[in-house]
């Protein structure tokens, strides 16, 4: 199955959400089959699953997110798998100037890589990729600045960067934002599904012909574990209904990544698709977003460094890509993207109708 081709979006206009509402009717008719009489049981269902999904999900992220949880599981990782020289090869990584991201590109720079750092400011993207070079000795860093929330600029970035470059070798989404209270785009999109998902969505999919290229083609997705605690909710992509809360609008934009990830492999064999936690980490984005868990929390989390671990091994090792694509990833090792009992997984074409879903975002009010 081919990828559906990513034409430049512009506005999202009328037309294009009477279209995504259409799907998403669909979607509910088909996949959320309760009748108006069952409203009130169902609601009160979906609060009991949230508590038990919440408790179980800080359970597992005392005993396996912290640095504790990093220390108890590298212990069996194998030194050998990052002992690799990457020189030659190219990395693109989305919001590489900070956290995780850019732990990630100063490893991956040590390993002789060439690094396409794509950040939002130009001054701290600059300020990062000094010190990239200077700690990793290799001049081969770039500096690509672009709001992963503008979608139609994420389409012009992508196709540029074909013209200009013959192969790319692995792309890393690792760009994320959790914005509150609610914002909208431009183009009419809420701010953090536009950044999370949709701009994920237009760089992967603009940039699936120049990765071809490559002999060993990867994608890699930075999720996080609250996304456990979610389900995808094909009825609401831009948290439109009930009050606004962007911990959890962040947990299920982390859901449809994952739900990306999958579908992608399906349609992409020749690419190595996964996505991965990295655990509970101290970042910037992470000290902004949500102080008050980094007040209770900061004596645990782990480093940027421990947090990009993983994405550095499934960029570079070839134990990683000895694993089948599309799979979601902790401490280098693929695990279960759902907790046990807690009704989290897809029903029959979900997932298919949530990539259309996001195809008529992007297609809709066209510049052609």
């Amino acid at each position: 199955m081919d990828l559906p081709s990513v034409r430049r979006p512009a506005c999202l206009c009328a037309s294009a959400v009477r279209d995504v509402k259409k799907v998403a009717r669909r979607a509910g008719r088909e996949f959320l089959p309760a009748r108006a009489h069952h409203k009130k049981a169902a609601i009160v269902v979906r609060g009991i699953m949230s508590l038990y999904r919440n408790a179980l999900f800080f359970l597992k992220g005392i005993h396996e997110f912290t640095r504790e949880g990093y220390d108890v599981a590298s212990a069996s990782f194998m030194s050998k798998d990052l002992e690799v020289n990457v020189s030659g090869k190219s990395f693109m990584i989305t919001g590489a100037n900070s956290g995780i991201g850019k732990a990630a590109a100063i490893e991956i720079a040590k390993k002789g890589g060439t690094i396409h750092m794509v950040c939002r400011h130009r001054d701290r993207a600059l300020e990062a990729k000094d010190e990239i070079v200077k700690l990793s000795g290799n001049e081969n860093i770039f500096v690509h600045v672009l709001d992963m929330s503008e979608t139609s600029k994420v389409w012009q970035f992508a196709e540029n960067f074909k013209k200009d470059h013959t192969t790319l070798d692995v792309l890393i989404n690792n760009a994320g934002c959790m914005v509150h209270p609610r914002q909208v785009t431009k183009e009419g999109l809420e701010l953090n599904f536009a950044t999370n998902t949709l701009g994920t969505y237009v760089l992967t999919t603009c940039l699936i012909t120049v990765l071809e290229k490559s002999e060993e083609p990867r994608v890699i997705t930075v999720s996080s574990g609250g996304m456990l605690v979610q389900k995808l909710e094909l009825g609401d992509l831009q948290s439109e209904k009930g009050p606004y809360d962007a911990t959890m609008v962040y947990a299920q934009n982390k859901r449809q990544q994952v739900v990306m990830t999958e579908q992608w492999a399906k349609m992409k064999t020749n690419i190595h698709f996964s996505v991965m936690h990295p655990g509970w980490a101290d970042t910037p984005a992470v000290r902004m977003a949500m102080p008050e868990f980094y007040r209770f929390m900061k004596a645990k989390l782990r480093s940027p460094e421990q947090g990009a671990d993983t994405i550095v091994w499934l960029a570079v090792s070839k134990a990683a890509i000895s694993h089948p694509s599309g799979l979601f990833f902790q401490d280098r090792t693929a695990v279960s993207a759902h907790l046990p009992l807690a009704w989290t997984r897809l029903l029959p074409g979900e997932g298919e109708a949530f990539m259309e879903t996001l195809q008529l975002l992007i297609n809709h009010c066209t510049v052609l």
